[in-house]
């Protein structure tokens, strides 16, 4: 399987790429093959499946990235987090996710369990991602690793000049590319850029792109991201909240617009956070593939 940094490196283009989540029902499942089936139709470029808070979803995650593998030929990237695990574990996971013959993790903190409120280490666990990366090199099991970034800062961050400082440390602990946070501010990400290039961090850095499918999403990536929109695209979109097609055209043409001037700003790539639902993400691609 070919490495994330390796595509990267030798694309002569734009790379695309896609998220998935392990869904929780076999209804679910079902809709997630025909997902699938309906976005290789782009041949994207990999594609990364999820875990669950407090990395509930690992078996279901492992199973999905076997069917990928089995039915398609782009790479995949397995989501891995060091929440609810000690080391011992955490090797033992990355040495059956290894065997698999998947080379690519996005490594993350991740999110404690429902109900738990703050991120809790584990005893002999680890604290943060960088932790966990740096582990993960220093076994030398060859995997290609991905991380997070927040052009709108951390969470957990007291500003977004720290934010960058803690960035720096957690591509030097051994990431090959990072993965923005969702964000419909293209100067929001151009800013942040500049900061992580000053930082000499020099990894590619994606950006990445939730399609707006309801009105109502806006305000949860609001309260659960941070997320800043531009007024004149919640005016747009307020207009015609309950006319759908017309919604859906007028959020597609923001998304496509968005990508646009991030691939003219010279990004690598575009990430794509599907929600698990082909058309807006099918849509967005084959528009810039034109």
């Amino acid at each position: 399987m070919k490495k994330v940094s390796e595509i990267y490196g030798s694309a002569k283009g734009p790379v695309y790429s896609f998220e998935f989540f392990p869904p929780k029902t076999q209804d679910g499942d079902l809709k997630l093959m025909g997902t699938m089936k309906e976005l290789a139709r782009l041949d994207p470029d990999f594609v990364t499946v999820t875990y669950g808070a407090g990395g509930s979803t690992r078996d279901k995650t492992a199973q999905i990235l076997s069917e990928i593998s089995k039915n398609y030929s782009f790479p995949t990237v397995s989501h891995f987090t060091c929440v609810g695990a000690n080391q011992d574990q955490i090797f033992k996971t990355l040495k059956e996710i290894r065997s698999s013959g998947i080379v690519n993790l996005m490594a993350l903190r991740g999110d404690p369990p429902k109900g738990e409120g703050k991120f809790k280490k584990m005893e002999g666990g680890f604290e943060n991602a960088t932790e966990l990366i740096s582990f993960i090199r220093s076994e030398k099991l060859d995997f290609c690793i991905g991380g997070g970034c927040y052009p709108e800062k951390h969470p957990n961050a007291k500003s977004l000049e720290e934010d960058v400082r803690n960035l720096k440390r957690k591509v030097d602990a051994g990431t090959d590319f990072l993965v923005s946070q969702l964000f419909f501010v293209n100067s929001i990400f151009e800013n942040f850029l500049n900061l992580v290039r000053k930082a000499d961090i020099r990894v590619p850095v994606i950006p990445g792109i939730m399609p707006i499918t309801s009105f109502s999403q806006i305000e949860r990536f609001r309260s659960i991201a941070g997320c800043e929109f531009p007024s004149s695209l919640i005016e747009d979109l307020q207009e015609v909240e309950h006319r759908p097609e017309e919604f859906y055209r007028r959020s597609l043409n923001f998304s496509i617009k968005q990508c646009r001037e991030l691939l003219a700003m010279g990004v690598p790539g575009i990430h794509l956070y599907t929600l698990n639902q082909s058309h807006a993400s099918y849509d967005i691609v084959r528009e810039l593939k034109s």
